[in-house]
């Protein structure tokens, strides 16, 4: 049975931890967070086949494109079902739709961590309170940022730790011993609503219908040009140049709508200094 070594799974462990907690910066772990891929990543990295660790990554991607945190809370967690669900898919050699049927119950498992992890953070608000009657600068850096970084480390690392250690290998095992059977067919079309239901809610949050036109642009350029062996290089040329084309066009409509906000501003101006 293949399996994740300690170090490994340690390595995994910290990556999490160290995003879960923002210990890498405020607004860019955040966006480690919203999204698998960079996790993706270095699990591939870990286990020594980014190109698979990535294909499976790309079809988490679809499910949580749509994903944002209002006041912080989450439905699902991207990064952890990525930390789980990509080495489960290594180790099992299990297609990517498996993968997302294995990361959409671990995301959840990783949300409701996610809000122990704010109740372990009321208990140690005292001390930021503390720090702040006392005028003590040092104490509160250590309060807001040392403490809450270290209770992070200490609910993650061994959780993430033991599901990657002793889980991971297991599921794989099970996947795989369910294979050809309609389990898995129902994990593979399972998973392919899900990504559909990724990319809808990315559109609904977009919300925007002058902007519709590239999502179908997009969609119908991928299935004309899957057939051309195509690579997501070229895809991102289009992407580039189509944005560019965009940018452009939206200059000549920024420059006149400025120009009437100001002499709006003038004559309003002029209204009050003939009071």
């Amino acid at each position: 049975m293949d399996t994740l070594s300690i170090t490994q799974s340690l390595l995994i462990a910290l990556w999490v931890a160290a995003v879960m907690s923002r210990w890498l910066g405020g607004g860019a772990t955040l966006t480690l967070r919203f999204s698998p891929l960079m996790t993706g990543l270095i699990v591939g990295i870990v286990m020594g086949d980014v190109k698979q660790a990535m294909i499976v990554t790309a079809a988490l991607q679809m499910i949580y494109m749509g994903v944002f945190a209002p006041g912080g809370s989450m439905p699902a967690e991207p990064s952890v079902a990525a930390a789980i669900a990509v080495p489960v898919a290594l180790l099992g050699d299990l297609p990517a739709e498996a993968a997302i049927a294995v990361a959409v119950p671990v995301g959840l498992l990783g949300s409701y961590l996610y809000q122990f992890r704010f109740f372990i953070n009321t208990f140690l608000g005292k001390y930021t309170d503390k720090a702040v009657e006392d005028l003590n600068q040092k104490a509160m850096s250590r309060s807001i940022i040392l403490y809450p970084t270290l209770a992070s480390f200490i609910l993650y690392v061994p959780l993430i730790f033991i599901s990657l250690y002793f889980g991971a290998p297991l599921i794989a095992d099970v996947i795989n011993a369910l294979e050809g059977t309609v389990v898995i067919h129902i994990l593979e079309v399972v998973g392919g609503g899900l990504a559909a239901i990724g990319i809808a809610t990315t559109v609904y949050v977009i919300g925007r219908k002058d902007y519709m036109v590239f999502f179908f642009l997009a969609y119908f350029m991928s299935v004309v040009l899957s057939s051309l062996e195509i690579t997501m290089v070229t895809y991102s040329i289009f992407g580039i140049l189509i944005a560019l084309i965009f940018v452009q066009s939206q200059k000549g409509k920024v420059a006149p709508a400025a120009e009437k906000a100001s002499s709006t501003f003038e004559e309003d101006d002029d209204y009050d200094d003939g009071f």
